[in-house]
């Protein structure tokens, strides 16, 4: 068994089955990756993919495990690399971060900037997506860091820090009755219709929950997954805006008037998380500091350390009060 097959079959099951892909990011040949796929099943004495004719058209059960186990040798074999790079090259590597186009935009900015500054031989990427997808890349070792604020929770081998607490705001156009009315009130908020995110983006499900708990249902005539779109329907009249508070931005927002919302939700709590086994580097634990300055890298070895169970639980207790609000 080389670590190359199992490279192969990695990237052939990340490439949904697709040789040829695989192959184009892989750097080689189709025939190579077949090659390869197939002595290693002879190895094994099993089928890791199912097979229509030529082409692969599903994952054997035997695969499945198969294909976890590999994740988890080249995730490992990535932090090697790493901790080498640690020694001999320690302001040298790379760092992917995934995240949403709201944290990318307003909350990410100063720190990519100071953090170039601070090591420009680190290569920096910045993969944008819906949280679960942010998720699942961090879990699958496709990005270091994961930055959201929802779904998260739903994968065990993230270990999730918090980072700061953010609630949301109301924009209309000067001219429109809330913007006169004083003191905002879900069944004020009700009477209109609504632009805000979509399900799953940037803590939706807590403007839902609101007027549940009110025994209504939003009027939302239009979601998107980035707030500079939803301030463009606002300023055409199609309804009023309900975005997170640090997308609005007084200097490029005129025309708009800013309402607070913070008592009509509950707050929602942006974390970073990374897999439990991922090496981090000096310059990654920097990034997390810069990102977040409570988060020191005492703080990481003690989550690192206790994930998962009751100290880890302790620990985020132990945080919760100390988060600031953006």
């Amino acid at each position: 068994m080389k670590l190359r097959q199992l490279e192969y079959i990695h990237e052939v099951a990340r490439q949904k089955l697709n040789i040829t892909a695989a192959a184009r990011v892989l750097h080689t040949s189709q025939p190579g990756v077949s090659k390869q796929i197939r002595l290693l099943e002879e190895e094994l004495g099993l089928l890791i993919f199912e097979r229509n004719g030529k082409h692969l058209d599903g994952i054997t059960p035997a695969g499945q495990r198969i294909l976890e186990t590999t994740r988890r040798v080249l995730s490992e074999v990535d932090n090697i690399h790493r901790t080498a790079s640690e020694f001999a090259d320690a302001d040298r590597g790379s760092l992917c971060v995934a995240t949403t186009h709201t944290q990318a935009r307003y909350a990410l900015p100063d720190t990519i900037a100071a953090f170039r500054q601070s090591y420009p031989r680190v290569s920096l990427h910045l993969n944008q997506g819906a949280p679960p997808q942010i998720a699942s890349w961090a879990a699958a070792g496709d990005a270091d860091f994961a930055i959201a604020t929802e779904a998260l929770e739903h994968f065990d081998e993230l270990i999730m820090l918090p980072c700061y607490h953010w609630n949301r705001c109301v924009l209309v156009p000067r001219e429109h009755p809330l913007a006169e009315n004083g003191a905002l009130t879900v069944e004020a908020l009700a009477q209109y219709p609504i632009v805000t995110y979509t399900f799953g983006f940037t803590g939706r499900s807590h403007l839902d929950q609101a007027f549940a708990e009110h025994g209504m249902t939003p009027d939302v005539v239009l979601t998107a997954v980035d707030a500079d779109v939803i301030k463009t329907y606002v300023r055409l009249g199609l309804g009023v805006g309900v975005v997170a508070n640090m997308a609005y931005d007084p200097a490029h927002d005129d025309g708009l008037v800013r309402l607070d919302a913070s008592d009509l939700f509950a707050a929602s709590t942006t974390h970073i998380g990374f897999r439990r086994n991922l090496f981090l580097a000096g310059y990654m634990r920097r990034f997390i500091a810069m990102f977040a300055p409570h988060l020191t890298p005492q703080i990481i070895d003690r989550a690192i350390e206790s994930y998962p169970g009751p100290r880890f639980d302790d620990l985020i207790a132990e945080l919760w009060p100390r988060l600031p609000t953006r």
